[in-house]
């Protein structure tokens, strides 16, 4: 049996990999100013006094921040009609358990929000073994508002990851950033990126990219989730919710 690939000798392969290094660090160097520049992008400040609900009741994007200064939120596809949350979304939930203690030594608080009532989000939180927080924005329009939730159908007119989409489902998938002045009680919206640009946050797919066959997802064709199952579903049919509009 012959091997899928180019076998070299030692010395070959120390030069093809320092070779490769160089334009590893050359990525490592440009995320690094990209992620300067994202600090440096000018703030918005929020005025609408948007209520969740939660764990602890009702409570107010101030509540959120608990007694940190910054938040992220991850804008979770479980919509109020659906009985389980996006499969796509699932997975990065998965990433994230165990990452807040961290997060907060760095005056960052982590919540995920959905449309669907919280007593839905319990229940699958629940399921799922997540320790992460997780609270309801039904009926208070903060998803619509951050463009991640839309009419149903569509006007034809929704914007989503900075563009007008003609085709859209009435929730897709987002993380939006905030920070509170702890003077003022002013709260900012920073940063937001939609489709892929939370990428980077799927552990699983960053592993993969060092092994031989990668994501092996080209298969898949435009829906490189596709493979992706809830962690308690593998080995049943079925398809991720992720879209191609990602």
């Amino acid at each position: 049996m012959s091997l899928p690939h180019q076998v070299v000798s030692p010395a070959e392969w120390l030069e093809a990999r320092k070779a490769l290094l160089v334009k590893e660090k050359e990525l490592t160097r440009l995320s690094d100013e990209i992620a300067k520049q994202r600090r440096a992008l000018p703030w918005e400040e929020v005025t609408k006094d948007y209520v969740f609900d939660g764990p602890n009741g009702k409570e107010t994007l101030s509540d959120l921040f608990k007694d940190k200064s910054q938040l992220i939120v991850y804008h979770f596809m479980f919509g109020p009609d659906s009985e389980a949350g996006c499969t796509g979304c699932s997975f990065l939930g998965d990433h994230h358990n165990g990452t807040d203690i961290h997060l907060e030594q760095r005056d960052t608080t982590w919540v995920a929000i959905s449309r669907a009532p919280y007593e839905k989000l319990a229940k699958y939180k629940e399921r799922m073994g997540w320790t992460w927080k997780w609270v309801s924005a039904d009926g208070n329009g903060f998803p619509e508002d951050m463009n991640v939730s839309f009419s149903d159908p569509p006007t034809g007119n929704e914007i989503y990851n900075y563009q007008t989409l003609k085709s859209i489902a009435p929730d897709l998938p987002g993380l939006s950033v905030f920070f509170k002045d702890k003077e003022t009680g002013k709260i900012y919206h920073t940063y937001s990126t939609y489709a892929r640009g939370a990428d980077v946050l799927l552990g699983t797919n960053q592993a993969l990219d060092f092994t031989p066959k990668g994501r092996d997802d080209e298969q898949f064709g435009p829906n490189k989730l596709s493979w992706v199952r809830r962690h308690d579903e593998y080995g049943n049919e079925g398809d991720c919710c992720s879209s191609t509009a990602w």
